[in-house]
């Protein structure tokens, strides 16, 4: 079996059987063809079906190199998926990466706004501008439901159930999920579909997204950045924040405020609760409040 062949059927096993969106196959790809041109580079002839842990060794100490710790993290979790791929195929019996191990790095703790801070950035909000009531409903929804950008921008009408409290979100790999939406949240996207967005020429297969730009069509990524990088600016905010950091402090403030991190988990659609639990390291006084709280020692 070639390296391209092996590739290949491996994205289609990661979009097929694991769904996972174009984005991370793309990143999964990456990975392998970093190794597939340090063979070409150093004239190795070994397939996917034979090549050992020493030669991917050498492989790895090369690449620390040139690449920072997370980054060798990351490829190397990449590889081991991509071989164990390959067991799972019945196309090879080991794995070269069972004994490599990833460089121990310390997770990065997410920035996160005070409450104040978001108060401040939906008040910085020029209404009297067209866009003005969308700008607020997107910082809203953004911390209030806990969104990532993507889920944000390819939210739909369709998607809204403020009857029963809820919007649905189809986050990473197109797994859909429910999350509750505030009174108030409710309101600003009203107050935006009602009296501004009914303005908007809408463009043909657009029609049930959510938020539109002024040509009526599905808003960027880019564009949302933009949106709250310009109201940081505006309130001079001493941070440097993104569309992310409201998901961080819509997970962080739930934590603080009691709630459980299995609940918190699922509104953020973390598909493990690994993922969630960088949050229970943002907040110590919290975790001692909890002790104090529960503990029969307190």
């Amino acid at each position: 079996m070639k390296w391209n062949n092996a590739l290949t059927d491996y994205k289609h096993y990661l979009k097929l059987e694991r769904g996972l969106s174009e984005n991370s196959i793309i990143n999964y790809e990456l990975d392998i063809l970093k190794l597939i041109r340090f063979l070409d580079d150093n004239s190795i002839n070994l397939s996917p079906l034979n090549i050992k842990t020493e030669t991917i060794q050498e492989f790895i100490y090369q690449l620390a190199k040139v690449v920072n710790e997370r980054s060798q993290s990351r490829i190397i979790s990449g590889l081991k998926s991509f071989f164990s791929y390959l067991i799972f195929e019945d196309y090879r019996d080991t794995n070269p990466m069972e004994l490599i191990e990833a460089p121990k790095i310390g997770r990065k703790l997410p920035d996160t706004l005070t409450v104040k801070e978001i108060d401040l950035l939906t008040e910085a909000v020029d209404l009297s501008k067209a866009e003005g009531h969308r700008n607020k409903a997107i910082i809203e929804t953004l911390y209030s439901c806990g969104l990532r950008v993507s889920e944000l921008t390819s939210l739909k009408l369709s998607d809204l159930f403020f009857e029963e409290g809820f919007i649905k979100v189809t986050g990473k790999g197109d797994k859909q999920r429910f999350v509750p939406i505030s009174p108030y949240t409710q309101k600003l996207i009203n107050l935006y579909t009602n009296h501004s967005r009914i303005h908007v020429p809408i463009q043909s297969s657009h029609e049930d997204i959510l938020f539109l730009n002024r040509r009526g069509r599905q808003l960027t990524r880019a564009m949302i950045f933009t949106i709250v990088k310009q109201l940081a600016v505006k309130i001079k905010l001493n941070k440097t924040i993104s569309p992310h950091t409201f998901r961080h402090s819509f997970a962080t403030h739930l934590l603080e405020n009691g709630a459980d991190l299995r609940a918190i988990q699922l509104m953020l659609g973390h598909e493990s609760i690994t993922t969630t639990e960088i949050y229970m390291h943002v907040d110590r006084t919290h975790l001692a409040n909890v002790i104090e709280q529960f503990h029969p020692r307190k």
